[in-house]
């Protein structure tokens, strides 16, 4: 029975900005653009430079590059549907293709803080343990801690998407986001089977979201602790330079992710929603390669002397 009400509810449609005054779409899609080509561009140069320097290929900057990557797959896995939403008048997106969208939405979405927790390990290794950390933070190990990264975010990606899609949706074809994303179709839902997969997807999200929050936060009250005990205000601040781009990116992430997750439950515009469902998919990707560039100096440096430095002619 639930196999012939899936088929006979083919696609969705998105309602995502529709709900707007038709004005304002251009105006929308030029500002999401750019922001887009600044993401893919920010994180590109970033990818470029890190594989280009080999006095950069250390954990640090590898864990960096995968972040990056992974930032690319997310965007390029929401935006561009996006913005040619924002151009045609059809939003409507097929059952497989919803499913497909979700499932890789979350899967580089965990991915992303997986690795963000991954980066503060290695933080806490290099400023608490500096004299075992290439036991610690070895070539194999790093490449274990990746791989497990996009294997927990492949994971949690066919979970939530398994099931929710196992779900009847009957309520309604109207998915009030601009993507495939798991609140909006819930409330489509219906079935004995509803409140549990709703319960389930719900803690299962917060929980991996909020391990590596907390997981995070105790490297840093290490990294704290730590460098409360070096002597010298130069030597604290050099240790904590390190850190200062990472902590800035994972302050974005999870402050905008709260933001959105954890607003009170009431009545809420459909535009609101959309706005805000914005932060995380359009903003964070954006200011993230920024940080990153702007706050590390070690990285800005090579990249002004990668991309910057003019070729001298050599001479005759």
């Amino acid at each position: 029975m639930q196999g012939a009400n899936r088929s006979a509810l083919p696609e969705f449609t998105l309602v995502g900005f529709s709900t707007f005054p038709w004005q304002l779409l251009p105006a929308f899609f030029l500002l999401f653009l750019l922001m887009y080509l600044v993401t893919l561009l920010g994180n590109l140069l970033i990818m470029v430079t890190i594989w280009s320097e080999r006095s950069l290929h250390t954990p640090m900057y590898l864990f960096l590059c995968a972040l990056s990557t992974s930032e690319v797959l997310y965007t390029f896995t929401i935006i561009p549907r996006m913005l040619a939403d924002l151009l045609f008048s059809r939003h409507s997106i097929t059952f497989l293709a919803c499913a497909s969208q979700m499932f890789f939405s979350f899967t580089f979405g965990f991915t992303h803080s997986f690795l963000l927790t991954v980066m503060g390990y290695d933080r806490y290794v290099a400023i608490c343990h500096p004299l075992h950390y290439h036991v610690l933070m070895s070539p194999r190990g790093c490449a274990c801690l990746v791989a497990w990264s996009w294997v927990g975010g492949s994971v949690m990606g066919l979970v939530v998407t398994t099931s929710v899609f196992h779900l009847t949706f009957c309520k309604s074809h109207e998915v009030h986001h601009f993507f495939c994303h798991v609140p909006p179709l819930l409330k489509l839902a219906c079935g004995d089977d509803f409140p549990v997969v709703s319960l389930g997807v719900g803690l299962v999200c917060i929980t991996a979201l909020l391990g590596c929050f907390i997981l995070i936060l105790l490297s840093y009250a290490f990294i704290v602790t730590t460098l409360v005990r070096i002597p010298s205000a130069e030597g604290r601040q050099k240790a904590f330079s390190t850190c200062a781009s990472h902590l800035t990116v994972v302050v974005v992430h999870y402050g905008f992710a709260s933001v959105i997750y954890l607003k009170p439950k009431g009545p809420q515009s459909l535009e609101g929603d959309t706005l805000m469902g914005t932060t995380y998919t359009v903003l964070t990707p954006f200011l993230s390669p920024i940080i990153f560039s702007l706050r590390n100096q070690e990285l800005k440096i090579t990249m002004k002397k990668t991309f910057l430095s003019k070729p001298h002619p050599s001479s005759s």
